[in-house]
């Protein structure tokens, strides 16, 4: 299949992620990490706006009313949007509080359990880990080993979490008890390298199919649950880091980017939207298991 796809906001993030649909303001929200910046594009009005934190976003997920959760350099943190204000709920790493530079929180997204799942990345030794945390500020560990967590995402009905290790370049498939959040059996589904687009951030569809940012060849990678590739669609900029399905109808794919300190395309850091026929899955708001 051709996908036609443009720009959709001309933001130029030095490292552009973590984008978020929020159907019930017709909007979609992603981060420009480095910058501490969260951007608001709003189909309403057609409006572009930001909201200025003082760390670097690594990462966040909706929650209740007007509040986001948000991953920053210090922890996990509620982010009332009206007001401004932050409220610290945990740091799942704290014995690295002096090392940030090195080793900080990474991709996260709010599961089919209504906690918020995100993961760590370190630099300098596959030490990271993967976490769940809960409204009341429970931090539980679920996956060790890593060096990049990356590319959470969820099934439509909750029964299967993938994740992926963009440093480690492979991607694995989880089953899991949405009432618990307990984690099941895992299986390494794909292991995809430099040319084939190394997992960035991922998403679900509503056929129980993967798509990937191929951040190092410039695609988004459609997988099926056993980790055979669908479909490589070419996007306009080297790399792009996250797809997020969105639109009244789910039919549309968002997808952010970065631009490198070398090499750098007109279009990267840019956002870009294309329509698709399958819809995907909705992400729930933090603290309200679907």
């Amino acid at each position: 299949m051709t996908y036609a796809v443009s720009r959709l906001a001309d933001t130029r993030c030095r490292v552009g992620e973590s984008p978020v649909w929020d159907g019930e303001r017709n909007r979609l929200l992603w981060a420009d990490c480095r910058a501490g910046r969260i951007y608001v594009h709003d189909f309403n009005v057609g409006e572009l706006f930001n909201w200025t934190l003082p760390e670097q976003v690594r990462s966040f997920g909706l929650a209740e009313a007007s509040r986001l959760v948000v991953a920053l350099i210090s922890g996990i943190y509620l982010f009332d949007t009206q007001s401004q204000g932050l409220e610290f709920l945990v740091d799942p790493e704290p014995e690295h509080a002096g090392s940030r530079s090195s080793r900080r929180l990474n991709d996260g997204k709010v599961g089919p359990d209504g906690a918020f799942w995100v993961g760590s990345m370190h630099t300098d030794a596959p030490t990271a880990a993967l976490y769940r945390i809960t409204p009341d500020g429970q931090c539980e560990r679920k996956v060790e080993g890593l060096s990049t967590s990356n590319g959470l995402a969820f099934s439509a009905d909750g029964t299967v979490m993938i994740h992926t290790d963009s440093r480690a370049e492979w991607i694995d498939r989880y089953s899991l008890d949405a009432s618990t959040g307990e984690l099941g059996e895992r299986t390494r589904i794909a292991t995809p390298g430099e040319a084939d687009g190394r997992p960035d951030g991922g998403a679900f569809d509503s056929e129980d199919c993967y798509w990937s940012a191929g951040v190092t060849a410039g695609c988004i990678n459609r997988y099926d649950l056993n980790g055979r590739l669908l479909e490589k669609i070419p996007v306009p900029v080297r790399a792009p880091t996250m797809p997020c399905f969105g639109g009244p109808d789910m039919k549309t794919l968002f997808i952010t980017s970065l631009r490198r300190e070398n090499g750098a395309g007109d279009e990267c850091g840019n956002v870009f939207m294309m329509s698709v026929d399958v819809p995907g899955v909705p992400i729930g708001r933090f603290g309200f298991p679907v």
